[in-house]
């Protein structure tokens, strides 16, 4: 097992390889020189062109999306208390998706698309929060529940929308509804939620590790527990809601960091939460450029790609541990 120091700088090594690769990978290949000399403003030609309104914010916004959707998880299986909780248990991303595509049903603009799904986003962290809190208490089966029902909703809906969808809509829907970073807007919200939930989680951090180990022994150890809840909900739904209007519903990152991080031996939320952070953010970014490397001209679903590169190795991790 690595010293957690050690695991983190390998993590930050991590990060920038993967920004780099990001950087210089496409239909035009850059090199490093390239890519630093755009960056600094030394190159004035292709190359900075490239960089900077092409893969720039591609590269930063599927960062952030990777970053974000693995510290929702880790928020998120504390909270519920439950291993296999995702960004995406609680309906938020359902209620986004309805929300996206019902715009596009409609023919609206990018950015009223990404509207729609803040919207629906956000219409579904407040039912799922409104039906969750009883008498000032609030009851974990009935939010996880809550969630649960929402999404089957939602899922009922989403397919009643491609049901009716013209065929010259449908391949925008499905990349939507399995992440598309093509479209993506500016990484500048992306980036400022994150460092909020990231400076939000590392405030808790103490509290997280009490809550892990139970509601009732971290209320006898003087936890304020509901508060406590309330804020890890807020700041988990903030994270997805955030991820899903930049990048679309990308699965499989936040259930596959934090048991990652887990399985090499990172439990305390002072190290886990940037180390998912690092990771989700480096895993997600890898994957987009090699969506849109791997097949190019044709560009892939990096949900797909998401999914086939985490779950051999989550599954290789899994059959070498106890």
């Amino acid at each position: 097992m690595l010293p957690r120091t050690v695991l983190l700088i390998i993590l930050l090594l991590f990060a920038l390889a993967s920004l780099a690769s990001g950087l210089m990978l496409g239909s035009a290949q850059l090199s490093l020189g390239e890519v630093t000399g755009a960056l600094l403003g030394n190159d004035t030609g292709l190359a900075q062109q490239v960089v900077w309104q092409l893969r720039l914010p591609r590269v930063a916004s599927a960062f952030a999306c990777g970053g974000l959707l693995a510290m929702a998880g880790v928020l998120l299986q504390v909270l519920l208390r439950n291993p296999l909780a995702d960004p995406y248990i609680l309906g938020i991303s359902g209620g986004a998706a309805v929300g996206a595509l019902g715009a596009m049903l409609l023919g609206l603009s990018l950015a009223a698309v990404n509207g729609a799904a803040l919207l629906g986003a956000l219409g579904a962290m407040g039912l799922v929060f409104a039906l969750s809190v009883r008498g000032g208490a609030w009851n974990m089966f009935r939010l996880l529940l809550t969630g649960v029902v929402l999404s089957a909703g939602f899922g009922a809906v989403i397919s009643l929308m491609l049901s009716v969808a013209q065929t010259s809509e449908i391949k925008g829907m499905l990349f939507w509804l399995m992440g598309d970073l093509a479209h993506a807007g500016s990484p500048a919200t992306a980036w400022g939620v994150m460092l909020g939930v990231a400076a939000v989680g590392l405030l808790l951090a103490g509290s997280l590790n009490v809550l892990s180990i139970g509601e009732l022994k971290a209320k006898t150890l003087g936890v304020a527990v509901l508060p406590l809840q309330v804020m890890i909900f807020l700041a988990a739904s903030a994270a997805t809601a955030t991820a899903v209007m930049q990048g679309g519903a990308i699965g499989f990152v936040g259930l596959l960091v934090p048991h990652l991080l887990r399985l090499m031996g990172v439990t305390d939320h002072r190290w886990l939460l940037p180390m998912s952070l690092l990771l989700g953010g480096s895993f997600l970014t890898f994957a987009d450029t090699l969506a849109r490397t791997v097949a190019a001209p044709t560009q892939l679903p990096v949900g797909v790609l998401t999914a086939l590169l985490g779950v051999p190795a989550l599954l290789l991790l899994l059959s070498s541990k106890r």
